[in-house]
């Protein structure tokens, strides 16, 4: 290439710049290995400022051959501390390496201002021969390559250590079958050696190193979520990261990650070893807590589970700083260039209240009424502190909607015998719904839009509609049933009744298999407070009006296992016996398990937390008795009609 006619520096003037460069240099050298860190973070302003008033120096003159490899370096650690001064001004640094290529080529008598930076760099490389350029060329490259990791860019990292190799093909050559071509292409760059009289703040080895790892853990991350759940080549990936140069920081994160890819891998077992080494690390990796608390679920291990997050939440509280790098004097590390949405939802640091309530969840799960009670309350006492205990409740929060909380600690109140704590706290949701639903509710099937949508109102507002109406009418339920276990049957009538009122304002238009799991969850409370009311209604002797309600929870959900006996049990007290005996002996020779429970009236889904504690209240508790009744009406002493 011509090479362009200028009036180069003077030699003098080199000389005072390079060895202003080194003094930079050797300050910085001395200063990162002492004091806090907040000195060390002014020192880093202190010396990208240094180097880029040198730069501005040197750029006053026309670009000159032999000023070059001094004017590339001075970029080089000018832009070093640029990308390494924080997460966001590592993309800074990509105008100023295009603004060195072009100097280069200025110097050459060449231009490529309208160039794309891929091109740019392909037109330096590949007719920019001289050997001096060479090494700072290389290590401009490398900063290039950070760029672009950190930008998720990596086909383009790729074909600059193509172009690096100078020979397009031999990178492929040296990757063999299996083995990941950009690693392979990033170990076999050979690194240009330091000038004595061209000191770096980082040196471009240490980079490799730096660059190699956050390739390794940045494909293994995609690997998991990109390429279809290819884990195995993404645990292949992230074992080469966690053998790499990093930070404990970022090496218990390699770890956690490799942990949840192990877990979808359906490898419990070995998930946990990864998340416990995660915590070795670095023990203020809570996030690798929170999974392991995850895979202890996964395993039905509830002690380990509730350790776990007990442990968590105490951790929480104690609001530990972040984890400092072990190596803070490296300016460019791999933690500001791997940062993807896969690895941010992985390391989500979880609230204090959202660990508070898992265990609150977790524990009226497991049939723990009292520390469930317990957890429950502390949450609710949370939100009570201020703003800062209230959660976003995104895509990743465990947390349900308030009131379906308030719901499930009035759950569990009522089975620690608080029933008038409960009544209390289902009051609270009552009154702080009633002025959120409409007066009537007109609801289609689920995949078709309403025919006639309220003024103003989606799809989406009638479905916040549906939950605040299920909401209310779970309190009334919650209520009616905490009345019945207090002996108070005509108090628990009138807020089963008023359950039911409610519930009139839903118009459902559809079949049951293509309702929305909003207006399942409506018909599965309309179903227990028909048979909470008609309970009721027998213990007061109303036999007529309990049929009626036993009758209509049976055509809401037919054969369902609480309804029909509960319905024999009626017309048998009515001396229907003939009509008992028969609905007995078909429901008796219906297959356990054919009709669930536990599950929505529309049969699709289990029913929320909240109604469980009424899902149990609902069973029939007189199997046995009313079995031998039958028996012995109808002389069969081991008959058909065995319970």
């Amino acid at each position: 290439m011509k090479r362009r006619r200028g009036s180069p520096p003077e030699p003098g003037s080199l000389r005072a710049w390079a060895a202003e460069s080194r003094a930079l240099v050797y300050r910085w050298r001395a200063a990162r290995f002492s004091g806090p860190g907040g000195a060390a973070a002014r020192e880093v302003r202190q010396q990208r400022g240094a180097f880029g008033e040198l730069l501005v120096k040197m750029r006053g003159l026309p670009a000159a051959l032999p000023a070059l490899p001094l004017e590339l370096t001075v970029l080089y650690n000018s832009l070093l501390f640029t990308m390494g001064a924080s997460d966001s001004a590592i993309k800074e640094a990509a105008e100023g390496i295009c603004q060195g290529l072009l100097r280069v080529l200025e110097a050459c008598g060449a231009c490529g201002q309208d160039l794309s930076t891929e091109e740019l760099w392909q037109k330096v490389l590949q007719e920019v021969t001289v050997e001096d350029l060479q090494a700072p060329l290389h290590r401009l490259g490398a900063l290039q390559a950070a760029w672009w990791l950190a930008d998720s860019r990596l086909g383009s990292t790729a074909g600059l250590f193509r172009l690096l190799s100078k020979a397009e093909d031999s990178g492929r050559a040296r990757c063999s079958e299996g083995e990941n071509e950009l690693l392979s292409l990033l170990k076999a760059w050979q690194v240009p050696a330091e000038e004595a009289s061209l000191p770096l703040v980082q040196s471009a080895k240490d980079l490799k190193e730096i660059l190699c790892t956050a390739a390794a853990f940045l494909q293994g991350l995609w690997m998991q979520e990109l390429e279809a759940g290819n884990f195995p080549t993404a645990l292949s990936l992230l074992q080469e990261a966690a053998g790499g140069f990093c930070s404990k920081m970022v090496l218990s994160q390699i770890y956690t990650c490799l942990g949840c890819c192990a877990q979808r891998m359906g490898k419990p077992q070995t998930a946990l070893q990864h998340l416990k080494r995660a915590l070795q690390v670095d023990f203020q990796c809570l996030p690798a807590l929170s999974h392991v608390a995850a895979v202890y679920h996964q395993l039905g291990k509830t002690d380990a589970e509730l350790q776990a997050l007990a442990l968590l939440y105490e951790a929480l509280q104690k609001n530990p700083p972040a984890a400092a790098s072990s190596s803070p004097h490296f300016l460019i590390r791999t933690e500001l260039l791997v940062h993807t949405p896969i690895l941010a939802s992985l390391l989500r640091h979880h609230h204090p209240s959202e660990v508070k309530y898992l265990l609150a969840q977790r524990c009226l799960q497991d049939g723990r009424v009292a520390d469930a009670v317990e957890h429950y309350l502390d949450f609710l006492a949370l939100l009570q502190e201020g703003p800062q205990q209230q959660v976003p409740l995104d895509g990743d929060s465990p947390l349900p909607r308030i009131p379906e909380v308030f719901l499930e600690a009035a759950s569990a109140l009522e089975q620690a015998g608080e029933h008038h704590d409960a009544i209390t706290l289902c009051e609270e949701v009552i009154s702080r719904t009633t002025d959120l639903i409409p007066r009537m509710l007109r609801v289609e099937e689920r995949l078709q839009q309403p025919e006639c949508p309220l003024p103003g109102t989606g799809l989406s507002q009638q479905k916040e509609s549906l939950c605040c109406l299920a909401w209310r009418a779970a309190g009334y339920l919650h209520q009616g049933w905490a009345w019945a276990t207090l002996g108070e049957s005509k108090e628990a009538i009138m807020q089963f009744s008023r359950c039911l009122g409610d519930l009139l304002r839903v118009q459902i238009y559809g079949t049951a298999e293509n309702l929305l799991p909003e207006v399942e969850v409506l018909q599965k409370i309309r179903l227990l407070s028909l048979i909470g009311r008609g309970t009721q209604f027998l213990e007061l002797g109303k036999h007529t009006e309990a049929l009626l309600d036993f009758q209509h929870s049976l055509q809401i959900s037919p054969g369902d296992p609480a309804a029909t006996p509960y319905l024999v049990q009626a017309l048998w007290k009515l001396d229907r016996k003939q009509e008992a005996a028969a609905l007995w002996q078909k429901f008796s020779q219906t297959p356990p398990g054919e009709e669930g429970q536990g599950r929505c009236a529309g049969g699709e889904g289990p029913v929320p937390l909240y109604l469980a504690s009424c899902v149990q209240r609902a069973a029939f508790p007189g199997h046995e008795a009313l079995a031998g009744s039958i028996r012995d009406y109808l002389g069969t002493p081991n008959g058909d009609s065995a319970s």
